[in-house]
């Protein structure tokens, strides 16, 4: 019997041929603050509770009393902190680590309407901009009467319709692209720009500014290699000699890090340790020879702390990854790189959710997926019915396989899954439409805000 022939697998029953349904999928509650000791010693305690994770302001809409305060917890796992534009010097907290909490007073604000953001670099960009009111009725003691969403049961239940109709906007505009079987759903293949008579392929990657679309109405300036973000996908065969051209257009020093592949030192890409950084207008080249089977990953390793989440990072794979035995053959190959940071901010592929790019296969069809962090925070990556074989980890095959419907992926690890959909997770016979499987990170302001599903959201479709 086969892996995928689970006999513990209980049965999923056809998916509902409506899309709409994932706009309820992913409907739960928001995360609570909690008090925390302040540096003094003392209970933090009172005030509108405000909540900050990876990247999102709970509530986006604060409401406080005029003279009143803020209780601002870090339920994320990175640094965060919550400052007023315009007004950053004199009402703002300091850099809060994971599980901190600060008091935040707004006694110097008068009554009205102001901006809170994140102010560590490339947060609020990748979402982490509220709105504060001072005063017309706000309050603590209000805050905490009227729960998660800072409206009363009476105003959500007014609004619920137009929310819900809302929330279905995005779903409808990523049902206008959808993709068909086999559609290229990653960063294209590099070519190589010429083999030399020894074998060696030659390549340029070429790192410049690039108007990059991450969702409908919204185009960042990326740092991208080769006008892409993901850069193309470079795929090489165990044994390739390899020489990669880099040519930085940037307006700041760089490199590239080959990220999981054994290179001389001088090709690790490292400046100021392994080799100088490559300055604006120059050409750097790098030279190494494949020697096994990886799963990998290229990015810059000089100001990566902007570089990076801005887009300098693309795919690598060295020859394949070792399969268990009757597996069947494999359809697709599919990398999904995964951003949470910079001006690409929270993605799959470069692409935040409506415009990422869905995964459509048969019945009976084994997708190879790829998962590659390139983020700054762990992703648990969740699909819905159909299960995960996970084959490999880092590009190393596992010797013992696991099923999973939830592959926590932390910054710099790849993870390879198996996914083949069987009769159980077709849409019904009689269904025009196929079956459609969410997918996306399971850190639910990853994937969803108050206008409904955006950032790292995709489907696995499955169809006849």
């Amino acid at each position: 019997m086969g892996l995928f022939n689970r006999t513990d697998t209980p049965a999923f029953g056809a998916a509902a041929a409506s899309f709409s349904l994932l706009a309820m999928v992913l409907s739960f509650g928001a995360l609570v603050a909690v008090a925390q000791e302040d540096d003094g010693g003392g209970v933090i305690a009172g005030g509108t509770q405000v909540a900050l994770t990876e990247f999102a302001i709970t509530p986006e809409m604060i409401n406080v009393a005029e003279g009143g305060s803020l209780t601002v917890t870090n339920n994320g796992t990175a640094a965060h902190n919550l400052v007023v534009e315009g007004h950053e010097d004199a009402v703002g907290t300091p850099d809060l680590n994971a599980g901190e909490a600060a008091s935040l007073g707004v006694g110097d604000l008068e009554a009205g309407s102001y901006t809170v953001y994140c102010a560590i670099s490339g947060h609020r960009d990748a979402g982490m901009e509220g709105t504060l009111h001072v005063g017309g009725g706000g309050g603590g003691e209000v805050a905490q009467e009227t729960g998660s969403a800072g409206a009363t049961a009476e105003e959500l239940l007014a609004s619920n319709a137009d929310d819900d109709a809302l929330m279905l906007e995005p779903v409808a505009k990523f049902l206008e692209n959808f993709g068909e079987v086999g559609a290229e759903t990653g960063p294209p293949i590099l070519d190589p720009d010429s083999i030399e008579p020894d074998g060696t392929k030659v390549y340029t990657l070429t790192a410049a500014e690039t108007d990059w679309e991450v969702e409908p109405g919204k185009t960042v300036k990326a740092w991208a290699y080769n006008g892409m973000v993901p850069g193309p996908t470079m795929q090489l065969e165990v044994g390739d000699k390899v020489r990669v051209n880099f040519v930085n257009e940037l307006p700041q020093s760089s490199a590239i890090h080959w990220h999981g592949i054994e290179t001389p030192i001088g090709a690790d890409g490292v400046p100021l340790v392994t080799q100088d950084p490559v300055l604006p207008g120059e050409t750097y080249v790098y030279e190494f020879t494949v020697r096994n089977p990886q799963v990998a990953m290229y990015h810059s390793h000089h100001h990566a702390e902007h570089q990076v989440p801005d887009g300098l990072f693309g795919p690598l794979l060295v020859g394949d990854v070792a399969l268990p035995a009757d597996v069947g053959p494999v359809t697709q190959e599919i990398p999904m790189v995964l951003n949470d940071a910079g001006v690409i901010g929270l993605s799959l592929n470069g692409k935040s959710f409506p415009i990422t790019k869905p995964i459509v296969a048969k019945v009976g069809e084994s997708v190879l997926i790829h998962y590659y962090n390139e983020g700054l925070s762990i992703h648990p990556m969740h699909l819905h019915g159909v299960p995960q074989l996970v084959v490999a980890k880092d590009g190393f095959p596992l010797p013992q396989p696991y099923f999973a419907d939830t592959v926590n992926v932390a910054p710099g690890e790849r993870y390879s899954v198996l996914v083949r959909p069987t009769e159980e997770h077709a849409p019904p016979v009689d269904s025009e439409s196929p079956a459609y499987w969410a997918f996306h990170c399971h850190i639910l302001t990853h994937a969803e805000r108050h206008d409904g599903m955006f950032g790292m959201v995709t489907v696995f479709a499955v169809v006849r």
